[in-house]
């Protein structure tokens, strides 16, 4: 068993454990990421983090990002998940219609979106001006207001169709019996849904919850083609301001200390949730699987 398993826990130690250690000890230096680390500087860039206001800006962006993606992408998600589980012409071509933007990678639909959201000819300023709002469309991701919002739409395009796979998913699992029965028994859809579907969906949706969160937190690619965290470092993330400090200022000390910064409110936040939210699901498969044995 260890034979088989060495191989993997080597490639886990020198891909994953050996960055998080250099990151943690290069955090504690003042460096440009040439040569060799040499100014010790102890804990300076984690004071200088705590009192940096981008940083601040940042966290409060990834918490609207956060809010938003739970309070209207996965209801959306879930909404079209029930669309798509009912007895629909074609609804494997929406499925695959709806799933097809998750396929896209992140530079890709960025690209995408810089065209559509282009002062010049760009799709957006077309629509604006057709419903007579002008050029609104150009200063979607111009507006240091409006560019989160912006941003999150094409977040939402992006992964809105992941969720709904997972959701339609998870619908499909429920045994067709419960529903016949709640019908039999005088439930209407609404009632069905919030007491039989929505129960169940239960471990789906704590599972959806917690990889938006997750994805979210560690959010770059996408913001970086789009807006690069401009206008005036309105629409930074905690990863781009990471890239700014580390390739862009030479600041490689400090960019290290807020990937500590990240890996840390990350691994905090996925102990919490599997602690109190995850736990009685995972139990549960704990349980299911000794009952087989």
């Amino acid at each position: 068993m260890v034979a088989f398993l060495s191989p993997a826990l080597v490639l886990f130690a020198l891909l994953v454990l050996t960055p998080i250690v250099i990151a943690a000890y290069s955090s504690f230096f003042e460096w440009n990421g040439f040569g060799v680390p040499t100014t010790f500087v102890g804990l300076d860039n984690f004071h200088r983090l705590l009192t940096d206001e981008i940083f601040a800006g940042d966290l409060r962006r990834a918490l609207l990002l956060v809010v938003l993606s739970l309070a209207i992408q996965l209801p959306v998600s879930l909404a079209l998940a029930m669309l798509l589980n009912q007895p629909l012409r074609g609804r494997r071509a929406y499925r695959m219609l709806f799933f097809t933007p998750y396929v896209l990678s992140e530079v890709v639909t960025a690209v995408l979106f810089t065209m559509i959201f282009s002062p010049n000819q760009g799709l957006a300023n077309h629509v604006t001006r057709l419903i007579g709002l002008g050029d609104l469309g150009a200063t979607w991701l111009a507006d240091p207001d409006t560019v989160m919002y912006s941003l999150f739409l094409v977040i939402s395009w992006k992964y809105f169709g992941f969720h709904t796979i997972l959701y339609l998913a998870g619908r499909q699992g429920i045994p067709p019996e419960l529903h016949d029965a709640a019908a039999i028994d005088g439930a209407g859809p609404w009632q069905a849904f919030r007491h039989i579907t929505l129960p169940l969906l239960g471990p789906t949706i704590r599972i959806s919850v917690f990889l938006s969160i997750l994805g979210t937190i560690q959010l770059f690619d996408m913001i970086w083609v789009l807006t690069g965290g401009g206008p005036i470092r309105s629409s930074e993330t905690l990863a781009v301001t990471m890239f700014q400090e580390g390739f862009k200022r030479f600041h490689v000390g400090y960019a290290s200390a807020i990937s500590m910064a990240i890996f840390l409110i990350s691994l905090t936040f996925g102990l919490l949730y599997q602690r109190f939210v995850l736990r009685r699901d995972l139990e549960g498969a704990i349980t299911t699987i000794g009952d087989r044995r």
